[in-house]
């Protein structure tokens, strides 16, 4: 299960995210992100409330960074220390900005 909700302002976005982001719900994030990344500069993933992120989970949060590379910049802020030891791992730490 995975909530996600978007708050957009001028050409900013953040767009929280509650719950477990895995092979089962990342389609659904892949698929809200599509258009919505359209002509925003500023992208803020908020994962306070994310319990657990797979390979999957992972792989939207690139190919959102790749998109942002070439029109902005992407955050991702309030990730729990079992979050922030999978960036490490996956070496997600070294591609993603995480505050």
């Amino acid at each position: 299960m995975l909530n996600i909700i978007k708050n957009a302002q001028d050409d900013k976005l953040e767009v929280v995210l509650e719950g477990r982001l895995d092979t089962t719900t990342a389609p659904s994030l892949d698929a809200e992100l599509k258009g919505a990344l359209d002509g925003v500069k500023d992208l803020k993933f908020d994962l306070t409330k994310l319990e657990y992120i797979s390979s999957a989970g992972l792989r939207v949060l690139l190919s959102s960074q790749k998109v942002m590379n070439k029109q902005g910049n992407m955050v991702v802020a309030n990730a729990s220390e079992e979050l922030k030891e999978i960036f490490d791992v996956t070496g997600f730490s070294d591609i993603l900005t995480i505050e």
